[in-house]
């Protein structure tokens, strides 16, 4: 796989941050088990030697992540981080028409270590997220996702529980999207196998709001990268 250089990613810089642009199949930092892959951590470091991850975004996940230069910026972002304080905001392209206007889910999560996380209302920790429809397509819906927490897999298995999962998360039982399902007398080669408009689940961290160490806000818009932008475009020619 090419991996863009990491300037390239950058949405944003000053003396404390750096707010990159995440490309999917991409992870945030060392897997466990150290495979040895480049994830965006190492490439931060290489630019900056101080460099720290402030929060992480599945692998799959494209989208806006903070880094710090210096431990006072990664302290600052992680406190803000912890009292719920940065604004995130997710896109998500999910299965059906579903009409979310300001939903709020409450539904506790519980995370047992090894990718696999569940609903569990004993158990679970606190996970609370806000749902709202951007757009309407004949068989699918942009939804505009705004976690308060920040657990793992977390607006996935929310969007799941309102039987909405997640375009190509077949984890929660998302299916890909497929040009076929849209475009009228679409047809394949006899001998091929038709491949989904996107290989991933699609989901993407769009805005960001946090403070920089002066206490103004930085507010931060990431692009849809290719692949994502590209299932979009076909939606709003084939599935309107």
């Amino acid at each position: 796989m090419k991996y863009p250089s990491f300037k390239d990613l950058i949405l944003f810089e000053d003396d404390n941050h750096i707010v990159v642009n995440k490309p999917p199949f991409v992870a945030s930092l060392d897997e466990r088990g150290g495979s040895g892959e480049v994830n965006i951590l190492r490439l931060a470091r290489q630019y900056s030697p101080d460099a720290q991850v402030c929060h992480r975004l599945d692998k799959e996940t494209s989208g806006a992540i903070i880094i710090a230069k210096n431990p006072e910026a990664y302290r600052s972002v992680s406190m803000q981080f912890e009292k719920r304080k940065v604004k995130k905001t997710y896109h998500a392209v999910v299965d059906g028409q579903v009409t979310f206007n300001e939903l709020f889910i409450d539904l506790p999560i519980l995370n047992d270590g090894n990718k696999s996380v569940t609903i569990d209302r004993k158990e679970g920790k606190r996970a609370e997220t806000i749902f709202n429809s951007i757009k309407f397509y004949k068989h699918y819906t942009l939804v505009e996702c705004k976690p308060i927490t920040g657990r793992m897999h977390q607006i996935r298995i929310h969007l799941a529980t309102q039987r909405a999962a997640i375009c190509g998360d077949t984890m929660y039982k998302g299916k890909p999207v497929y040009l076929s399902s849209m475009k009228k007398g679409y047809r394949i080669a006899k001998d091929d196998e038709e491949q989904p408009i996107m290989k991933r689940f699609a989901l993407h961290a769009r805005h960001l709001v946090f403070k920089g160490l002066d206490e103004q806000d930085i507010v931060i818009e990431a692009p849809y990268p290719k692949d994502y932008a590209t299932l979009i475009k076909l939606l709003d020619k084939f599935d309107l």
